[in-house]
């Protein structure tokens, strides 16, 4: 049996599957299984910042699995000590770290803390989040109550109570009530569409959240990691925000979820735990990655490939104008509307068969999360062949 067959057979249906099997990769580009060599501008959904089979990665990870991988949280681990006090320096915020396994994980860990806030502080219950119509914050049940998208509640309520929705930042205000305890926001909403919030209204509502000792909550899971040029978006937005949550891009491959939070007293132990969050695995190839990125960033180079690639995305969309309503995104998350579904499909079908991979986001965005380390010879190359796979619709 094939790959298809034995993937069928065995593995629950719930994704739709690309047809194409990656053996190997390096930095942005893939082979899949007939030797077949793609540019990737997905890097896994934005997880794989630092490229596939990043040496120095590799080198961390290899050296610490030859020493140790796990034990468990009830004994100190210095990578997880060192991730976390890397993490707070490169944000900038004055807060601690707990670190869980995926972004879901990190979400519901900030909902438990504005909760548990919420009921400690005042002499009202204070237990509802205001999110927004268009956000997506995971796959859990109560993090997918969380998400404002209407289609991601079906079939799987009920659902825990106290989420409400706001079509846009400027209508939040309108839905705070003395059971509100937080707000929670994606600066540049990822699977809605690659659509970034408007600074000033971010920075009003973020002003008269703290006026009302209502918490707001800060989902980085996909715009974490310099993925829009700084290391949050949230310093992009010259924001403080009460929680922060991260996952994806700061693990380089390795599954990794974090909620950082300036507020140190809420929970206290027994209240929230991880059996492999923070172990020694995840937590050295975290810092690894981070220091990767850092220097990325601190040598100019983050800058000018954010630029570059940006360049060859605008000459893109200008020359496909009859396809593309406008190009969006932050940084190194971008996105072109396509005017129609259809084309859409026929684009990243197109791309695939030429050898470069793009994504999907929302109803009709054709979006792109390249590594972080791409070269300016891989973004050449990636956008030649999606020259060519437009050129052939």
């Amino acid at each position: 049996m094939d790959i298809e067959e034995l993937d069928k057979k065995y593995v629950l249906p719930t994704y739709a599957r690309v047809d194409v099997e990656f053996v190997s990769g390096k930095n942005a580009k893939l082979l899949d299984s007939n030797d077949k060599e793609y540019i990737d501008f997905t890097s896994g959904i934005g997880v794989v910042s630092v490229g596939h089979a990043n040496e120095m990665v590799n080198s961390a990870i290899s050296q610490q699995i030859s020493k140790i991988t796990h034990i468990s949280n009830l004994y100190y681990i210095a990578p997880q000590v060192r991730a976390a006090q890397k993490l707070v320096e490169a944000s900038g915020y004055d807060m601690q770290c707990f670190f869980g396994n995926s972004g879901a994980e990190a979400n519901e860990g900030a909902i438990k803390i504005a909760r548990k806030f919420g009921e400690i502080n005042g002499e009202t219950k204070r237990y509802k989040i205001i999110t927004l119509q268009n956000s997506f914050h995971g796959r859990t049940i109560t993090t997918v109550k969380a998400t404002g998208q209407e289609v991601m509640h079906n079939y799987f309520g009920p659902f825990p109570d106290g989420f409400v929705y706001a079509d846009a930042i400027v209508d939040v205000e309108a839905l705070l009530d003395d059971h509100t305890c937080a707000v929670m926001i994606e600066l540049v909403q990822g699977e809605g569409g690659v659509v970034p919030l408007n600074k000033d209204e971010v920075q009003a509502l973020a002003k008269l959240l703290k006026s009302k000792n209502i918490l707001l909550i800060v989902d980085e899971v996909q715009t974490g990691g310099y993925r829009t040029g700084e290391f949050l978006a949230s310093n992009v937005y010259d924001i403080k925000p009460d929680i922060v949550t991260l996952a994806k891009g700061i693990g380089g491959g390795v599954p990794v979820g974090v909620v950082m939070t300036s507020l140190r007293d809420v929970l206290t132990p027994g209240d929230h735990g991880s059996t492999f969050g923070g172990n020694y695995l995840s937590s050295i190839a975290t810092c690894e990655v981070l220091d990767i990125l850092k220097k990325h960033k601190e040598s100019g180079e983050l800058e000018s490939i954010i630029k570059y690639f940006n360049n060859e995305l605008e000459k893109f969309y200008n020359t496909y104008r009859n396809f593309f309503t406008s190009k969006v995104g932050i940084g190194l998350m971008c996105g072109l509307r396509v005017k129609n579904a259809d084309t859409l499909s026929n684009i990243i079908i197109n791309a695939k068969e030429n050898g470069v991979m793009v994504l999907k986001a929302g109803k009709n965005t054709l979006r792109f999360l390249p590594p972080l380390t791409i070269t300016k010879e891989e973004i050449d190359e990636g956008f030649k062949s999606l020259y060519i796979a437009v050129s052939s619709i």
